[in-house]
């Protein structure tokens, strides 16, 4: 089959979350299974664009509403990625940093399905499958549908994969002058609750949906921002697929961030020696646990609790442990955990900002990985981090229940918790803590985490069915 992906992120081009990771490790492993996948995503000025290089492949006059443009695609011409990769050029719109956070993102994301649509007009061949990729590809499956100049691409069969249904895109309907000519009988496929959903049109449209895991689909029909009943109406369509890693590329054997490699068979010095890089680093205490969180400091991932959390520990459990935090987002967040450094008694530090290298380096170097969040899809840090035998600590929800097993249950390897609350997560710590010295236990545990198998080949052929299926 032929399958193009429409995505607004793609590791290593631009990555703003797990959407990234997906989008550029998915489609290698459907090549390798004998498709013809292929990435398109907007032409933001990254490092990536500037380091490779690449063919003009198509040149276009488009609008979007009363403003004409032109617009660029252009391929990367080694598929170094392992697959085809199409980035899409509209200046005053594409041409940015970031993936996200701009006011025009409505704008900027709308003109870039009618530039992909538009190119698709062109090919004397189409593919068999439109797969796209949340919200901001999300009018793909209306516009194949019901609009007049895509009649053309109206028999290509559509797939939604929902990352993140907190993110849906709205528009007031002001705004749906932006979309080209449309039939006007189709309205209903834009709505939800008054405004234009891009994602809810998405739901509605598009010939299956997927989530990244299974759980995150059951919780879908009671907690989607709003979405609960269309996720309840369309249930027929939905299939959860759990996301997988890419373990040709997180693999502590041959990563390019770690200076200390190491494999089960040598794993607890392996470890040790990341973990003397963090702590000679962060100024922290050797013979103490090492915990850690790496991701973005937002509520979502239960990220304001932590201020209170190490608080607590250290209150409540004792100076036992050492705490180590890698993100940016909310200010008062990271205000709060700036606040504690001071309070440091060699057991604790924050790196603000994102760091790749060093997120790599942690996920080795840790002894326990902290995810209490309150929305999890998918989750691909805890996997990371028991490919790496660092024990996650999470909660309950999403692809997290679908992947840790509490390591108090047969077979378990994880530390797991029902809500995300600070008595909750201070347990959890506690437990860890325990755990951390009966060094048979935790060595056993590591050892099993990292033979566990969250490659993509299991996924990928999930996702195939699903295509099949249409």
């Amino acid at each position: 089959m032929d399958i193009l992906h429409v995505s607004a992120e793609c590791y290593p081009v631009a990555k703003a979350g797990g959407l990234g990771d997906v989008v550029g490790a998915l489609p290698k492993y459907m090549n390798a299974l004998g498709h013809t996948a292929r990435v398109v995503m907007p032409m933001y000025r990254t490092k990536f664009l500037y380091t490779n290089d690449w063919d003009v492949v198509h040149k276009g006059n488009t609008n979007m509403g009363n403003w004409w443009f032109e617009f660029t695609v252009i391929k990367e011409k080694t598929d170094k990625l392992g697959f085809e990769l199409y980035l899409v050029d509209v200046n005053g719109l594409l041409d940015r940093e970031k993936v996200y956070g701009y006011d025009d993102d409505t704008e900027r994301f709308t003109a870039f399905q009618i530039c992909v649509l538009d190119w698709l007009n062109s090919w004397s061949q189409h593919p068999d499958i439109i797969h796209v990729h949340d919200h901001q590809s999300g009018l793909i499956p209306f516009m194949v549908k019901h609009c007049l100049r895509y009649r053309g691409l109206a028999h290509i069969k559509t797939v939604l994969t929902i990352h993140n249904a907190q993110y849906q895109g709205w528009m007031p309907w002001a705004r749906s002058i932006l979309i080209p000519q449309w039939d006007m009988w189709k309205w209903g496929m834009l709505d939800w609750n008054n405004t234009i959903n891009p994602l809810a049109s998405a739901i509605k449209c598009a010939d299956k949906v997927t989530t990244v895991s299974p759980s995150y689909l059951d919780e879908l029909k009671y907690m989607s921002n709003g979405l609960e009943a269309l996720f309840e109406y369309e249930k027929g369509k939905c299939v959860g697929i759990l996301n997988g890693i890419d373990d040709k590329h997180w693999d502590p054997q041959v990563d390019e961030y770690l200076e200390h490699h190491y494999s089960v068979s040598d794993l607890e010095a392996g470890k040790a020696k990341n973990k003397m890089l963090l702590c000679d680093q962060f100024n922290l205490d050797f013979d103490k646990p090492l915990i850690g969180f790496i991701g973005r400091l937002v509520g979502e991932k239960g990220a304001d609790l932590l201020p209170q959390v190490i608080s607590d520990s250290f209150y409540f459990i004792g100076r036992r442990m050492n705490f180590l935090v890698l993100g940016s987002g909310f200010p008062e967040v990271e205000a709060g955990l700036a606040a504690l450094k001071p309070l440091s008694q060699y057991d604790y530090n924050v790196f603000v900002g994102y760091n790749e290298g060093l997120s790599h380096t942690m996920y080795a170097g840790l002894d326990f990985l902290l995810m209490p969040s309150r929305v999890e899809p998918c989750g691909l840090n805890q996997m990371y981090s028991m490919r790496y035998g660092t024990v996650p600590m999470v909660r309950r929800t999403g692809g997290l229940k679908d992947t840790v097993v509490d390591f108090g249950e047969v077979n378990g390897y994880g530390i797991c918790y029902d809500q995300a609350s600070i008595p909750d997560i201070t347990h959890a710590v506690w437990r860890a803590a325990g755990l951390y010295h009966d060094k048979e236990k935790m060595n056993l545990i590591r050892k099993h985490m990292m033979t566990l198998d969250f490659s993509w080949e299991t996924s990928v052929r999930h996702y195939i069915d699903v295509y099949e299926s249409l």
